[in-house]
């Protein structure tokens, strides 16, 4: 046997090259050797450790942050600097979902230490995720992320609510990876060889699919697979018709696992089909340009239309999630058109961590024994109970709706000039009627915060307003300056987008 070819391969194999992603994997074990050598009254400072941790590798990430080109594992992964930049972002995702996690878990009969081990492999399989330039490599990374994020959503399992959640979340998920790997299958059938053997490009590789899709423009096989390749990623970013299961989810999840779906999972899935739309699909965009189209304006109406009447604040913020997802799809259905589209992707997605975190923070600092049920009404007076936290909700809410000077209105207005260059001039009537909806319903819950009777307050909530720790509450400063510094100065991010 001729091992030569695979010693070629394992030279390929560069793994220095993914250190961030080995060291959030170290991390998550070492944090369960320390559960299982400290003794239990030293078991509550491992979570501080975790966040220390991932603040170290943070630093050294942006210390090195590489903004050359080059493929790595033999094509299985692309480094580049929007995967740096991702990178970045799914560590500050982990970091503040651990942060939140410090405030929501304890006094729920749930293991603490766990949950921050699955976080921290989930961070890492995400990294992975939107550098994957091979649908074996892709896939495997996403499912690594679902699996964790089923056990995360319905980690609190006493609850019915959270279990609820969990197992919609299980009977969707498995639904949309049928629907991504069938049309994996397709491609691969139609392209050729997988080339798992060898470094040849061929249909599992992103750049030999792309040769094959230009070659072949109008394969009936192909457009098929590309259909249900998007719709598998759909579920994944709640776009329109695979957003059914995000209401319910949302609200049985605990709190900070509701905080990284909506940014940190739904972050990846617009990376991947980025990634697929502009370098692969290209050949496609008589096919893929309509039904990103059709699915921007479906999703945009949808998440707002709903959550007109929603009272509950989980299920409010994941329609208004649903919204947002057809606002970043109008960027990526222009991106093919207009290359300053794919900056506004990504500057999109960063205020929108900002924004969202900035009010999950808040309403996991005032969330009850069952933190499914909160409701609007829970916030009423809370201004004058707590000026500090109603100025952080107004800040992240502002800049959701995307309220000048806040960051989410130069997103928006980045997203909205990519769409007026590509000529979506219908697709962009619908997102600007679309942020008039969104405004009354964000608007009516700093309402409720801002202008209700102070007496209107319940006393559980009242309890809860000085809670969180000084951690949290720092933490919260830094995402509403954050909110308004974007919004006046957008610095290296702003060069993201002229690129």
């Amino acid at each position: 046997m001729d091992f030569t070819v695979l010693r070629d391969l394992a030279a390929g194999n560069t793994w220095w090259a993914i250190w961030p992603e080995l060291g959030l994997g170290f991390l998550a074990l070492f944090l369960l050797v320390l559960e299982t050598v400290l003794p239990k009254s030293a078991h509550g400072k491992i979570p501080a450790i975790s966040i220390a941790a991932q603040l170290g590798i943070l630093a050294a990430l942006l210390a090195n942050f590489d903004r050359s080109h080059h493929e790595i594992f033999n094509g299985l992964l692309m480094q580049s600097p929007q995967g740096e930049l991702m990178r970045v972002f799914f560590i500050v995702s982990s970091i503040l979902v651990s942060v939140l996690g410090r405030v929501s878990l304890p006094g729920r009969g749930v293991p603490r230490v766990e949950f921050h081990h699955i976080v921290l492999v989930v961070a890492a399989a995400m990294m992975l995720l939107v550098q994957s330039r091979n649908f074996v490599m892709l896939f495997v990374a996403l499912e690594t992320v679902t699996v964790g994020l089923y056990i995360l959503v319905s980690y609190y399992r006493s609850n019915p609510k959270t279990l609820e959640a969990g197992l919609k979340y299980l009977v969707m998920g498995a639904l949309s990876s049928a629907l991504l790997l069938f049309g994996i299958v397709l491609l691969y059938g139609v392209a050729g060889s997988a080339g798992l053997a060898g470094r040849t490009p061929a249909g599992m590789y992103f750049v030999g699919l792309a040769g094959f899709l230009e070659a072949n423009p109008h394969n009936f096989m192909a457009a098929a697979g590309i259909v249900l390749v998007l719709s598998g990623i759909a579920f994944k970013i709640g776009a329109f018709p695979f957003q059914v299961w995000v209401p319910d989810v949302y609200q049985g999840a605990p709190t900070p696992v509701t905080a990284f779906l909506a940014v940190a999972s739904k972050a990846a899935g617009f990376v991947v089909l980025l990634v697929l739309v502009t370098q692969v699909f290209t050949p496609y965009d008589w096919l893929v340009g309509p039904v990103l189209v059709f699915m921007s304006a479906a999703t945009m109406l949808f998440g707002n239309l709903a959550a007109l009447k929603q009272n509950n604040v989980k299920r409010l913020i994941g329609l208004s999630g649903v919204s947002h997802a057809g606002f970043i799809l109008l960027a990526v259905a222009s991106a093919s058109q207009v290359p300053s589209a794919v900056g506004a992707v990504y500057f999109y997605l960063i205020v929108y961590l900002i924004a969202s975190f900035a009010v999950f923070g808040v309403m996991t600092i005032l969330a009850g024994p069952d933190d499914a049920q909160q409701d609007l009404s829970d916030y009423s007076g809370l201004a004058k109970k707590s000026p500090f936290l109603a100025g952080v909700l107004g800040c992240g809410l502002g800049s959701l709706a995307g309220i000048p000077p806040l960051a989410g209105f130069m997103g928006k207005l980045f997203v909205f000039i990519a769409a007026f260059k590509a000529g979506h001039y219908g697709l962009l009537a619908v997102a600007v009627v679309c942020v008039a909806i969104s405004i009354y319903y964000y608007f009516g819950w700093i309402r409720s915060a801002y202008f209700s009777d102070e007496a209107a307050i319940s006393p559980a909530i009242e309890s809860r307003v000085a809670g969180g720790g000084t951690l949290v509450r720092v933490t919260l400063a830094v995402l509403a300056a954050a909110s308004v510094i974007l919004g006046f100065y957008q610095g290296p991010l702003g060069h993201l987008i002229s690129r």
